[in-house]
């Protein structure tokens, strides 16, 4: 054998084997445990990024490893292929978004497959497959049906460069867009949502079943997104109209203390009374905050409002208080309105100070001022027939209060919106309903589906959807009346593609339904999924959602509450500090490595320079060791045959012989867990370099203990280097595939050490080590810890008050 291994000729000579194998179909009829690994797919921009090589051999660890302990492992691959991307492109370079989509797509899984990962590629699929969109389109269709689709006019993120709606999720924390990163405006369209709000109390309690397998950051800030809070809803009537406002808050106790009402600038009330007013600069400022992004709204600390000339009356007692607008009351948040209780909320109070509007106190101890609000909870004052309860008691009393008159309730709000989902552009799912003049809103019938998307379009960039210029697209018959109709020309938000998909690969070539109901019995949850941190507020909440809608659909039983059971948060690779993108011009070629070093070694050092979950930061010099250390192990089995074919001497009894199959077990049983459950593959990589030491320090290579150990590298190394690992599998005379070969496991003798460190303290403190063989009694402990030279010497002539004895840790002397 060479000292370097030639990584072009063996990768594509088992990257070839295994496609002639089949090796990595699961197997429907297959009575093995089933497990379904699986990575967020890719959307197909051209290229593969080192982010994605990181993402994909990570996943492939886990699948290839499951494989190898024996499991019915499905991997599988797609393209989230629907997105604004290949519509600009199409503008910009005269070409089809399908075209621009299909030939990404065509490159990338070469990519992909010449990365070595061990993909079913017979269930692959991408979004704008008809096939595949047409369950889009049924999907909110029964959804319609359900009640968990309607239409609505409203206020909507807009996105003046990319010229479409934005979700609030995709709309940034300082107002700009998600992909863009141009300011966003708000604008009134008439646009399609989910009712993902009905199932906001479900999303939160499901993170039970979640808690220990997701990381808790994921469910935090996805308990934050949700946020449920608990209180009531107050009725405020409009003095001298028939309005009435509703406000909900969390303290009720606080009823007494509210002295305003604010309501947001784009209020609908808002706008009438500021008319009626005849406040012309202020409604000028009004309509300025409303141009403002609500986030900035939210954050801005130099409060702003007006006085809208009206009063409402305070239901507990009766008092008038005015009504303000101000910037910081969110339209989508609550009511739009909220009682201001400037005494005990501090943004209230930073108002009502700047605007000399009263404070009246009615939680804890009385003060003569305040210099900011007491936010807490407390005894109540100034409360009425409420006085001297605490907060909790009045919360329930005056909610129950309220109630008996009609004036509010107890009730439970959440900051989840639901989900807008229409998109003003070409390159998406089309939403199947169809606008009749005597009819209103039809479905689309199901047999029509799906419904494509057309040809005869232009792509400029300017003004409208392309869907709208399509006549052959928009104009059609109503399927109630017959007469004529207009098709809708909004699309579907893309992360509608992409919350539901993992379970069409179980089923991926049925015409007749998305999948069947058994098909989901057999194979979910995703027993593994792997993603970046950032999808935690937008598609892991879509796709939760979508599981627990497609529950009530009959497609999935109540024993699969959650989609993916476990979830790994993989870090970004980044380049001088910054993430790797192609705006920025710090993106590292994965063709570049692969073609120099060799898949192998991109997958190694991808998956062995950080922990998973960490960011990880490129750098040339570590690739170069790894490519380093594949080549040892390729030298080590070099050398471990010529070896074996020399004359040698039975060696099993060897004092280095039992540390070398000792070393081995623990490597097994290490590495077991690392790539299992705890998915640690850096220090499963580390762990299996100390083996190599250990192997090349060794005195009888050749012998029985060491052919264990080196086919134990080799077994251990293959979901991490799968070519260079099955091609000396190969060399070594093995029968099929290493990685076919069942996983090894650790022999818990093995695993017991022939001595242990034991520390000896004298009034403890630390002052020697004794070496002892495990279980070692406690007094031959003790007759050891003291014949120490070191220790002789520090008690002598000193009195030995007592000995305390931990088995197989420590021996403390205390002495006097």
């Amino acid at each position: 054998m060479k000292d370097i291994y030639n990584h072009q000729d063996i990768e594509a000579k088992w990257q070839a084997e295994w496609e002639k194998r089949k090796s990595f179909a699961a197997k429907e009829t297959d009575p093995r445990p089933r497990f379904m690994a699986l990575e967020m797919f890719p959307y197909p921009s051209g290229n593969l990024h080192m982010g994605h090589v990181r993402n994909y051999s990570l996943g492939d660890v886990v699948a290839r490893f499951h494989r190898m302990k024996g499991e019915n492992v499905l991997h599988p691959i797609g393209w989230d292929a629907f997105g604004l991307p290949a519509e600009n492109a199409a503008i910009k370079n005269k070409v089809h978004p399908e075209q621009w989509t299909r030939q990404n797509i065509a490159h990338m899984r070469e990519q992909l497959k010449e990365l070595g990962i061990s993909y079913d590629w017979d269930r692959e699929f991408a979004t704008c497959d008809p096939d595949y969109y047409r369950w889009n389109q049924w999907f909110f269709i029964q959804f319609f049906k359900q009640g968990l689709v309607y239409k609505k006019k409203a206020a909507v993120n807009w996105c003046p460069v990319d010229k479409t709606v934005l979700a609030n999720e995709q709309v940034s924390a300082s107002g700009r867009c998600w992909r863009c990163d141009s300011i966003v405006e708000q604008r009134e369209l008439e646009q399609w949502f989910f009712k993902i709000t009905d199932f906001a109390d479900r999303l939160l309690k499901d993170h039970d079943v979640l808690r220990g397998k997701w990381p808790d950051e994921v469910l935090t800030m996805q308990s934050h997104w949700i946020g449920r809070s608990d209180g009531a809803e107050v009725i405020f009537n409009v003095k001298d109209r028939t309005e009435r406002l509703t406000v909900f808050t969390t303290r009720p106790d606080t009823l007494f203390g509210a002295t305003f009402l604010a309501i947001a600038p784009d209020h609908p009330l808002a706008r009438t009374l500021a008319e009626k007013a005849g406040k012309t600069a202020e409604l000028h400022a009004l309509a300025q905050i409303q141009r403002d992004h609500k986030r900035e709204r939210r954050e801005n600390q130099n409060k702003e409002g007006f006085f809208l000339g009206a009063t409402a009356i305070n239901p507990m007692n009766g008092k008038e208080i005015p009504i303000w607008t101000a910037d910081y009351v969110l339209m989508d948040y609550g009511t739009g309105a909220i009682m201001a209780v400037p005494a005990h909320d501090q943004r209230d109070f930073d108002f009502a100070t700047k605007y000399q509007i009263p404070i009246i106190q009615v939680i804890g101890e009385p003060k003569a001022t305040l210099d900011k609000a007491f936010e807490d909870e407390g005894q109540l004052v100034n409360s009425g027939e409420f006085t001297g309860l605490s907060s909790a008691d009045a919360k329930r009393k005056m909610a129950l209060w309220l109630e008996a008159r009609q004036q509010g309730k107890a009730t439970v709000t959440f900051k989840l919106r639901d989900w807008l989902v229409s998109r003003q552009r070409y390159w998406g799912t089309p939403i199947p309903m169809i606008n009749c003049s005597a009819c209103g809103i039809v479905p689309v019938p199901e047999h029509e589906l799906p419904v494509k998307l057309p040809m005869d379009v232009k792509f400029t960039g300017e003004g409208e959807s392309p869907l709208k210029q399509s006549t052959s697209f928009a104009n059609v018959k109503c399927p109630a009346c017959g007469g004529s109709a207009k098709r809708e020309t909004d699309t579907m938000d893309t992360f509608v593609d992409s919350s539901w998909y993992y379970a069409r690969y179980m089923d991926a070539r049925n015409n007749l339904q998305p999948f069947t109901p058994a098909q989901a019995a057999r194979w979910l949850p995703v027993n593994q999924y792997i993603g970046g941190i950032e999808h935690a507020c937008m598609h892991l909440i879509y796709s939760r959602f979508w599981h627990k809608a497609m529950q009530g659909l009959g497609l999935i039983n109540a024993e699969t509450p959650e989609p993916f059971e476990r979830l790994l948060a993989q870090g970004m690779v980044t380049l001088g500090g910054s993430a790797m993108s192609k705006s920025r011009g710090n993106v590292i070629d994965p063709k570049a490595i692969i073609e120099r070093y060799g898949a192998d070694t991109a997958r190694a050092f991808i998956l062995f320079a950080a922990p998973p979950e960490k960011q990880l930061e490129w750098n040339d010099d570590a690739v170069e060791g790894l490519f380093r250390f594949l080549n040892r192990v390729w030298r080590l089995v070099g050398n471990y045959l010529l070896k074996d074919k020399e004359t040698r001497v039975e060696s099993k009894d060897l004092p280095e012989a039992k540390k070398l199959r000792r070393k081995a077990h623990w490597a097994i049983e290490k590495i077991t867990r690392d790539y299992g459950v705890q998915i640690q593959i850096n220090t499963a990589i580390a762990a299996i370099m100390e083996l190599v030491n250990e192997l090349y320090a060794y005195p009888a290579l050749g012998d029985e203990t060491s052919g264990f150990a080196v086919r134990t590298v080799i077994q251990l190394l293959s979901p991490v280097a799968p070519h260079v690992t099955e091609e000396l599998w190969d060399v070594l005379g093995e029968k099929g595939l290493c990685s076919e070969s069942a996983w090894p496991v650790a022999d818990p003798l093995w695993l017991v050490p022939d001595t242990l460190e034991i520390i000896v303290q004298v009034n403890g403190k630390l002052r020697a080590k004794v070496q002892l063989p495990p279980g070692t009694a406690k007094d031959v402990l003790e007759r050891e810890a003291l014949k120490d030279p070191k220790i002789k010497e520090l008690i002598f002539g000193k009195t030995i008050a007592k000995t305390i004895v931990v088995p197989d840790k420590l021996v403390n002397i205390v002495v006097k």
